[in-house]
C-alpha cells in the first residue's frame, strides 16, 4: 500500500483507454483515494474497439494479443478473466515463435492467378531474412542507410541480379516483394517504410507466442479492467482543453489547499490536482501540444514529439454469401503485377488508393464469424479511403476481388471500414520510430514535468500510452505496461517520501 502522506494525493488521468485504466487500476490497489479518469468520447477502451458487423462481432481497432506468453500482461490478463480459448492458452501456443508476422497462405496475382508456393516460399524467406538484418543496426552506430525502406530495396536489387529465373518469374517475384512491403507497413503502421528509421528499428521487442484474438470481443478486456475501478471514476464526453502546471490553483471543494496543477475541460469545468498522467495518442498530441499543456512544453519535448512517428492502419471487412477461398486459408495475400519496389514512383493516391492494400485475412472459425475478410490499407491511401463511402468503398473492392479471383461473379454483402485518421481523438492508429528518430526520443516523452528532479513539487505532469513504450510501442500490452509504469512512478515517489521522513523522525 502506498504510505499515509500520498493517499490522498489527487490524481487526474487523461484518456480512459488500456493506459489509462491501467494507471488507475495500479494506483486504486494500493490506495490512493482521489483518482479521476477524464475521457472525451462516450466509452472506455480507446483504441480497442469492438463492434457488430451483421450477426458478428469484429475488432475495429485492436485486433491480436501480440506475443500471447507469460511476459505479455494483456495476456496474463485475458487469461484471468477467462476471455480467451484453451488453444490460445496452451503452452504449446505461447512457446511459438512467429516474429509479429502473419502466416503467407493464398498468393493471388492481378491476372486472376493463384501463385505457387514454391515461388511465394523462397520469396518469403528472402523478405524475412532482409527484414531481420534490418533489425541487426540497433545501437551500432553503423547504419548503411536512414530508413528500412532504402536498405530493403537496396538488398532485394542485390539479390535481383542474382536470379536466374525468366523475365515473367523476375517480374512476379519483384511483384511479390512490393506486397510485402505494403504488409510491413500495416504492421509498422506507417505510409512508407522509406519513414522508418533504420538504426531504431531493432528496439521493437516480439514476445514468443501464436498471435491471438478474443472470441468474445478485446473490448471484453475492458469491461473485466473496468469492474475493478470504483464507480463514478470515469468523466465521460469531457474533452479536456488544457493542463495547466506549475501553478498554484484551488479547488471548489477544497479552497484551503493549494494544487500545482489544473486540467482545464472544454465544458469550462476544472479539476485541481496534485499529479496528471497524460495518455493521449501520440497523433492527437503531435496536433495539439502547443495548446493542451501551458505553461509550453520543453523544447527537448517538443523535438521528440515531432520527430516520433505515428500513422494510421485501416481495415475493411466484407462478408460474403459463400466464401472463394480454402476452409484452410488465414490470409489472401494480392500480388500487382505491374509493381516492383526497385522503381521509385509515386502513384496517384486517389486513383490508385486500393492498390495499397497488401490483402485480407481471413476470420476464424467461420463457426463464429460466417464468411468474413478483413482488409488491410495503411498510410496516405488509407487516409484517402476514409473520405469515400461504404458503397464506393464496396465498389472498389467488389472490382479488386473479382480482378484477383478470376471469379466475375462475387459481390460482397456488407460492408464496414474503420477511420482512425479522422478521429479527433486518435487522429492515427499507432506509433512507430522514424528517420531521425531514436529511443531517445521515447525516453524525453515519457520525462515528467518538471524536468527538475529537485523541484519541491515533482511529478506534476506525467505521460503514458503506447507510444512511450521503448521496446513495445505499437502494442497494447506496450500500453498497459506504460500505465502501469506511471502509477509506479508515483508509488515509489510517496513511498520513498515518507520512508524519508521516517528516517528523519528517527534522527
Amino acid at each position: 500500500m502506498a504510505k499515509i502522506q500520498g493517499i490522498d494525493s489527487h490524481i487526474v488521468i487523461i484518456g480512459c483507454g488500456i493506459a489509462g485504466i491501467g494507471a488507475a487500476q495500479k494506483l486504486t490497489k494500493d490506495g490512493f483515494k482521489n483518482i479521476k479518469i477524464i475521457e472525451a468520447t462516450g466509452r472506455s477502451g480507446g483504441r480497442i474497439k469492438t463492434t457488430t458487423f451483421g450477426n458478428v462481432i469484429v475488432e475495429i481497432g485492436a485486433n491480436w494479443i501480440h506475443g500471447p506468453s507469460k511476459a505479455n500482461p494483456v495476456f496474463q490478463l485475458a487469461c484471468e478473466h477467462g476471455l480467451l480459448d484453451s488453444q490460445a492458452m496452451s503452452e504449446e501456443n505461447q512457446a511459438l515463435g512467429v516474429e509479429g508476422h502473419p502466416s503467407f497462405q493464398s498468393f493471388y496475382s492481378s491476372s486472376g492467378n493463384k501463385l505457387t508456393p514454391e515461388l511465394t516460399k523462397s520469396v518469403s524467406q528472402l523478405f524475412l531474412t532482409l527484414l531481420e538484418k534490418s533489425r541487426e543496426f540497433f545501437q551500432t552506430e553503423k547504419e548503411p542507410y536512414p530508413s528500412v525502406g532504402e536498405f530493403l530495396k537496396k538488398e532485394i536489387a542485390k539479390h535481383a541480379v542474382e536470379w536466374k529465373d525468366d523475365a515473367e518469374t523476375k517480374k512476379l517475384k519483384l511483384a511479390l516483394l512490393t506486397m510485402m512491403l505494403k504488409l510491413e507497413c500495416g504492421v509498422s503502421g506507417t505510409h512508407s517504410m522509406d519513414l522508418v528509421g533504420l538504426g531504431a528499428f531493432g528496439g521493437y521487442k516480439t514476445l514468443p507466442g501464436l498471435d491471438c484474438t478474443f472470441p468474445g470481443g478485446y473490448e471484453g478486456l475492458i469491461d473485466a479492467m473496468m469492474k475493478g475501478l470504483p464507480e463514478g471514476i470515469v468523466s465521460y464526453n469531457n474533452p479536456v482543453k488544457c493542463v495547466h502546471w506549475n501553478g498554484s490553483f484551488r479547488g471548489a471543494n477544497s479552497p484551503e489547499q493549494t494544487f500545482p496543477v489544473m486540467v482545464e475541460c472544454e465544458n469550462g469545468e476544472t479539476i485541481p490536482a496534485n499529479h496528471v498522467i497524460v495518455t493521449v495518442p501520440l497523433g492527437y498530441l503531435k496536433e495539439h501540444y502547443e495548446t493542451l499543456i501551458k505553461p509550453p512544453l520543453p523544447l527537448s519535448k517538443v523535438h521528440s514529439i515531432q520527430r516520433m512517428g505515428f500513422g494510421t492502419n485501416n481495415k475493411i471487412f466484407l462478408e460474403f454469401e459463400e466464401p472463394f477461398w480454402e476452409p484452410d486459408c488465414e490470409v489472401i495475400n494480392l500480388i500487382w503485377e505491374d509493381e516492383t519496389p526497385l522503381a521509385d514512383v509515386k502513384p496517384d493516391v486517389n486513383q490508385f488508393w486500393m492498390k495499397k492494400i497488401f490483402g485480407f485475412t481471413v476470420l476464424h472459425p467461420p463457426e463464429r464469424y460466417g464468411h468474413v475478410l478483413c482488409g488491410w490499407i495503411a498510410g496516405h491511401e488509407s487516409e484517402y479511403m476514409e473520405t469515400l463511402s461504404d458503397t464506393e468503398v464496396k465498389n472498389y473492392m467488389t472490382e479488386v476481388i473479382r480482378k484477383f479471383s478470376g471469379n466475375p461473379s462475387i459481390t460482397p454483402k456488407r460492408i464496414l471500414q474503420s477511420k482512425w485518421h479522422s478521429d479527433p481523438y486518435t487522429k492515427g492508429s499507432y506509433s512507430y520510430v522514424a528517420v531521425g528518430c531514436s529511443g531517445s526520443d521515447i525516453e524525453n516523452i515519457v520525462q515528467p514535468l518538471p524536468l527538475q528532479e529537485t523541484d519541491t513539487k515533482p511529478l506534476q505532469v506525467m505521460f503514458a500510452g503506447e507510444a512511450t513504450h521503448s521496446s513495445f510501442y505499437s502494442t497494447t500490452h506496450g500500453a498497459l505496461l506504460s500505465g502501469w509504469r506511471e502509477a509506479d512512478r508515483l508509488i515509489t515517489h510517496y513511498t520513498q517520501s515518507q520512508n524519508s521522513q521516517n528516517f528523519s523522525s528517527k534522527l
